[in-house]
């Protein structure tokens, strides 16, 4: 079956897809991911190569990509070394998150429908990507490795 023209992603709370949704200017998409940058060979010092984003997508109404916001809160490596408290890295993360999710006016979480999109920041692929691979269509979010298929109805495989 082909991939449709546009993906419906489901809103599922307390799970990989609880911050997206919809706000006065049209769809969002946002998460906290862990990503290697592309072509990345695990070695020594993996770690520090290991980084923790931040990321907010935005669409239109109509699921066309508008912009992105990504934002490097640290390394696994720093992580580990002060993994709890307001100062480590997912701590940083979650207020940095926190806050783009309230500058977003008239915000309200939801499913959304977007179409693919794809951007490179820091070697790292942010977007939905989508193919075909013996004759099924595939989509799946960048880094956050969230899949979806048929029957497209928004939910997704890990």
């Amino acid at each position: 079956m082909a991939v449709p023209e546009v993906i419906p992603i489901a809103y599922e709370p307390k799970h990989r897809t609880e911050t997206i949704g919809r706000y006065a200017d049209g769809q969002f998409l946002a998460s906290i991911t862990y990503a290697f940058p592309e072509g990345f060979r695990p070695d020594d010092g993996w770690e520090d190569r290991k980084r923790l984003y931040v990321v907010l997508h935005t669409f239109s109404a109509e699921g066309r990509y508008r912009d992105s916001e990504v934002w490097c809160a640290g390394t696994w490596a720093e992580q580990q070394r002060a993994a709890q408290g307001e100062y480590s890295v997912l701590s940083r993360a979650r207020v940095h998150l926190a806050k783009l999710l309230r500058s977003l006016p008239g915000r309200s979480y939801t499913n959304i429908a977007i179409r693919p999109f794809q951007l490179t920041v820091d070697g790292v692929r942010f977007g939905l990507m989508t193919g075909v691979d013996e004759g099924e269509g595939w989509a799946e979010l960048y880094p956050d490795g969230l899949g979806f298929s048929e029957p497209w109805d928004g939910t997704y495989d890990t």
